[in-house]
């Protein structure tokens, strides 16, 4: 199963973005193709708050807008939501113990901890901060 990360939902948001037509292909894709695919929850807000942040875009996104778009994407029947499970501190533990991050990196280390626990074959994304966590494949599809 393949998992996205915040950046590839804030590229298909966001209009003027370069990466905004490969983006929004991705997720159509994956959001109409009939193998499961995943979002940790935590990318969620993530995407959210960057996408309706007036010092992160000028003008922000309308929040009725993000919203009704981030709706349709839940709506997709492959979609599998990605959140913590009984053995979720363990998998974390190990995950921050074995990257060393810590600080602003530890929100990654809980993405990246989700897609492990969900046995997560790849996450998408163009954030190089994920190759830190060994186990984890990664992608850029930009």
């Amino acid at each position: 199963m393949k998992a996205i990360d915040t950046n590839v939902l804030v590229y298909a948001e966001i209009v003027s973005s370069p990466h905004h037509k490969k983006a929004r292909k991705l997720v159509t894709e994956l959001a109409e193709g009939a193998l499961p695919w995943a979002i940790p929850w935590p990318c969620l807000y993530e995407f959210l708050r960057v996408v309706t942040h007036p010092r992160v875009f000028h003008p922000p996104a309308p929040l009725q807008l993000v919203l009704s778009d981030l709706k349709a994407i839940l709506a997709s029947p492959s979609l599998v939501l990605l959140s913590e499970t009984p053995r979720h501190f363990e998998v974390m533990e190990a995950v921050i113990k074995t990257s060393g991050v810590t600080g602003n990196l530890i929100h990654d280390a809980h993405i990246a901890a989700l897609c492990l626990e969900h046995g997560v074959a790849e996450l998408l994304t163009g954030d190089r901060d994920f190759a830190r966590f060994p186990g984890l494949n990664i992608s850029d599809p930009f």
